[in-house]
């Protein structure tokens, strides 16, 4: 059965640089002051590192202290946890999105648009399968940041209620996360959350959050300060994106189509 009402919280982090004790430090913090009916946390993409190409120091296995530290926790709030990691597995590294749950199971999706003006093709493996995770009834299918300007990508043939992107998005490409998150949550016809950091990383770049959530209609249901370190909370409604979507049913018209 599908829990009618999902609570989400959204952390826009300062993030410090390449330093997970900090990073896990802050959000520990920041987890004893949510509302205790919150389903569901969602992290920005790096969240414990920063956007940092410092692979071979910085990966972390998937039995490593920040991915323990996950579980623990969601064990401990009874809720999951949804964030991005460098992940070293078979020799290889991956910008790595995880959804945690409470039980301890793991899902993940492997970012598949690197960021080649970051050089992030040369330190990553691309991700090659979308995860669609299923919790308390939703589908929900996480995507990291550059993914953002693929539509193709995200495309929803009836596949997910829940779009979700983790990123490091610079403060200088603020408009194009702002109209991109509002036309996935359109063409979806789904809920979609961006969770973005503030503050400048150890590579002088800037970010000014922009954390948000649409509904289906494109309609904003809340939206960040610019800049500044906050915990923001939601209430998404699986009966009302129902309804919309069985009085409107754009998504019966859609194109079929084959992603090689």
């Amino acid at each position: 059965m599908t829990q009618e009402l999902l609570n989400i919280a959204i952390f826009q982090l300062d993030l410090v640089w390449e330093n997970p004790s900090a990073n896990r430090t802050k959000i520990d913090e920041w987890l004893q002051q949510i509302d205790k009916t919150t389903d569901m946390i969602f992290l920005p993409e790096m969240f414990a590192t920063g956007f940092s190409m410092n692979v071979s120091e910085l990966a972390e296995p998937m039995n490593g202290e920040t991915v323990n530290w996950m579980k623990k926790r969601c064990s401990e709030h009874q809720l999951a946890i949804c964030g991005s990691l460098i992940i070293q597995e078979n020799g290889n590294f991956y910008n790595r999105s995880l959804f945690v749950e409470p039980s301890g199971k793991i899902s993940f999706y492997d970012k598949r648009h690197l960021f080649t003006m970051g050089n992030e093709e040369s330190h990553f493996q691309a991700g090659t399968e979308r995860l669609i995770a299923k919790y308390k009834g939703w589908r929900i299918c996480p995507l990291i940041c550059y993914d953002l300007r693929f539509p193709v990508w995200a495309r929803n043939r009836n596949e997910y209620d829940l779009l979700v992107y983790s990123a490091n998005w610079p403060q200088a490409r603020t408009e194009v996360w702002n109209t991109l998150l509002k036309a996935r949550a359109i063409e979806n016809q789904c809920y979609v959350v961006g969770v973005n950091r503030i503050g400048t990383d150890g590579q002088e770049i800037e970010y000014s959050g922009d954390s948000q959530v649409f509904g289906p209609k494109g309609n904003p249901l809340f939206q960040s300060l610019p800049g500044r370190e906050e915990s923001l909370s939601a209430s998404l409604s699986f009966n009302e994106l129902n309804d919309f979507r069985q009085k409107f049913p754009v998504l019966n018209d859609a194109d079929d189509f084959i992603l090689k």
